[in-house]
């Protein structure tokens, strides 16, 4: 699909230059963006690397182990069959942490971990199990409390104050979460009741 978009976007950028007499905008464009990526990608991986490392003291300090018992009644509350699947609860609870700290590429390996426990539970190997569809609108919807990238992108541009998104992102972060896991929830009720029907 890339394939199509990318050629289309250049080849209408071309004519709209032509068209509008810009092609000395569009050259600078051209002549500049690659620059400006890579400033980009550098800070934000400056800051990933900046809170990775952050992570990792957490998790040695145990600070995420006190997280993690500070969100698992709630995820038992979320996935009631998983009371005793202590393990695979821990590291829901790890991605849910890290998720909530902003820490996407933190989250990720712990998301993946959970996923595989949650297959390794799962009694039909072939679909996915309602906690699974679940934990993946959890991980779609995640609520953050600290917005790293988003703040990184606006120190980058020159915001003055580019932590003052943090209480909007926290509203609409755990407004969209109780959204998905509500209709996640629902649709999981309603597809046990039309398979106890069946």
């Amino acid at each position: 699909m890339m394939n199509i978009i990318l050629p289309a976007m250049f080849v209408l950028s071309f004519i709209c230059a032509v068209l509008t007499g810009r092609m000395s905008e569009l050259s600078y464009a051209v002549a500049s963006g690659g620059t400006a990526a890579v400033e980009l990608l550098l800070n934000l991986i400056a800051a990933m690397c900046f809170w990775g490392g952050i992570m990792e003291v957490a998790e040695h300090s145990g600070l995420t182990a006190v997280l993690s018992k500070i969100v698992s009644p709630l995820l038992k509350l979320i996935f009631p069959r998983l009371r005793k699947e202590k393990y695979t609860l821990e590291a829901i609870s790890m991605n849910v942490t890290a998720n909530m700290l902003g820490l996407g590429n933190a989250a990720t390996p712990l998301g993946l971990e959970a996923m595989k426990r949650l297959q390794d539970i799962n009694a039909d190997t072939d679909r996915a199990s309602d906690e699974m569809v679940l934990f993946v609108v959890m991980n779609t919807a995640a609520m953050r409390i600290i917005p790293t990238t988003v703040a990184t992108l606006r120190a980058q541009y020159g915001s003055a104050e580019p932590m003052s998104v943090m209480l909007p992102t926290l509203l609409t972060t755990a407004s969209s979460l109780c959204v998905g896991i509500t209709v996640a929830g629902l649709g999981c009720f309603l597809k046990r009741r039309a398979g106890d029907k069946l």
